[in-house]
């Protein structure tokens, strides 16, 4: 966040239309409608269930020809998953569009660092990546180094999430006409519509319609969604950029839409509901930190200043932020009811407002802070604690701690305007990457404790963000 007008990490806009804990009108993004299932107690309709995610014990070995492959565990994982998905959609063409399904013509596994295998698209030298190519309809995929690296930091179904949605660019490729795509659909809608597919996809396996694969709807989703993170855009991509496949915010938004609309909403996607929504953009010009500002006292005070215009109509006294104070019960940022203060840390909500550091990210290191949008959200998710305090609201159950997401969108939308502090390109991402922490506090109640869903966590703040602070109390009762 910049002070001052410019553009920083997540913080910022004061002005306009004030948030309310309810009675705001919804924002209503392009196919925004509510989900049908939004408690804490289950995941778009199907249970909480914690199990090891992947491979199903006794699995059939899939009857693929494989080009260059090498029999490790990354092809199993890579041509389990292409069989898995086929099959998939052996199942919804002809439900969903009337149509049969045709497989792939042809697969090919590579290793970026030593082939140079050829396709229709070219050669793979060097390149870390999985893809479709149209022109001789294959799917290929990265066996050196982009799957084990997917696999040993995310699990199995990182990979599987890889190939379900590169499988849904042949899809989009089969459909033709029906999925709305032609040589001049923009890129970053190409996208949308494979990561939804790919999220129509995993709700079949969470059904446990899979032969191959299963998926648990806490611990498995949340590392697929967290793979979804690490391979969005760099923040400050245009969504007009030849290339641009989304942020982490679109991109999750594209797959929990398939999740739990299914394929057609995937098809429905098109460049002028899409643009309505995405958050893809470049810096302000005035952005000299490119995204990132300093969490000090003084970025605290303008904090305090935004949460108090965006919250001042839901009729409840507004709490103070202290720099230590009276409870520390949820380091780095508390809220303590006795007093109605948000108890903060200083020194450990500067060190995770520091940038993330991208490289290190890719390369699985330790990527430094999350960005000052991240500690900015923390703060303001023990902000609207008080708030719904104030109103008469729980603030210690699980549905408290999505209601308080889902605020602190609604915050971020607020700010998302020109002001003292203005939300900046890659700060949803930010409090995305947050979200998914186990030790979170977006998403957390007054004691601390969140809903073990990321997909959940992550979906209460998008739906603040896009349909408005009223949806919180509605859906988060």
């Amino acid at each position: 966040m910049i002070p001052g007008g410019g553009r920083r990490a997540l913080v910022a806009l004061l002005a306009v239309a004030a948030v309310a804990v309810s009675g705001c009108n919804d924002k209503g993004g392009a196919n925004g409608d509510p989900a049908k299932d939004t408690g804490a107690g289950s995941v778009s309709g199907l249970p909480v269930t914690h199990f090891e995610s992947g491979l199903k014990p006794g699995a059939p070995s899939p009857d693929l020809n494989v080009r260059n492959a090498d029999g490790g565990e990354d092809d199993k994982l890579a041509t389990a998953a292409i069989a898995d998905v086929q099959a998939y959609w052996a199942e919804m063409l002809p439900a969903n569009f009337g149509q049969q399904f045709e497989p792939v013509k042809s697969l090919l596994s590579y290793d970026a660092q030593t082939d140079t295998e050829e396709t229709g698209c070219g050669s793979v030298k060097k390149l870390v990546n999985a893809f479709y190519c149209p022109v001789d309809d294959s799917v290929a995929w990265d066996r050196g180094v982009l799957l084990p690296m997917l696999r040993q930091r995310f699990g199995p179904m990182s990979v599987v999430v890889v190939l379900a949605h590169e499988f849904g660019h042949a899809v989009q490729y089969r459909l033709g006409d029906k999925a709305g795509v032609s040589k001049s659909t923009p890129t970053v809608v190409k996208e949308q519509q494979a990561d939804c597919f790919a999220g129509g996809y995993f709700r079949w396996v969470a059904e446990d319609k899979s032969k191959f694969y299963r998926v648990s709807t806490s611990e498995g989703l949340n590392q697929v969604m967290a793979s979804m993170f690490l391979i969005r855009d760099q923040a400050g991509t245009s969504a007009a950029d030849k290339g641009a496949h989304g942020t982490a915010f679109d991109r999750t938004y594209a797959f929990q839409a398939g999740f739990e609309k299914g394929p057609k909403e995937c098809a429905g996607m098109t460049a002028e509901n899409v643009k309505a929504r995405l958050t893809e953009r470049p810096f302000d010009k005035g952005d000299k930190g490119k995204g990132d500002a300093k969490f000090t006292a003084q970025a605290v005070e303008l904090l305090k200043k935004s949460l108090d215009e965006a919250f001042q109509r839901a009729g409840a006294t507004a709490p103070e932020i202290t720099d230590g104070g009276s409870c520390q019960t949820t380091p780095p940022a508390s809220y303590c009811p006795g007093d109605n203060t948000v108890s903060i840390d200083m020194a450990k909500l500067a060190q995770l407002a520091q940038p993330i550091d991208r490289e290190a990210e890719m390369k699985g290191q330790d990527p430094g802070g999350m960005g000052d949008f991240a500690a900015f959200s923390e703060v303001a998710s023990r902000y609207a604690l008080g708030i719904q305090k104030g109103v008469g609201a729980s603030i210690d159950n699980a549905n408290a701690g999505l209601r308080t997401a889902c605020l602190v969108g609604a915050w971020a939308a607020f700010t998302n305007r020109p002001g003292d502090l203005r939300l900046s390109a890659g700060d949803l991402d930010e409090a995305i990457a947050d979200l998914l922490q186990p030790e979170s506090l977006v998403s957390a109640d007054v004691n601390g404790k969140r809903p073990d869903s990321g997909f959940d966590r992550v979906e209460a703040l998008r739906r603040g963000y896009l349909e408005g602070s009223s949806v919180c109390s509605k859906a988060y009762a």
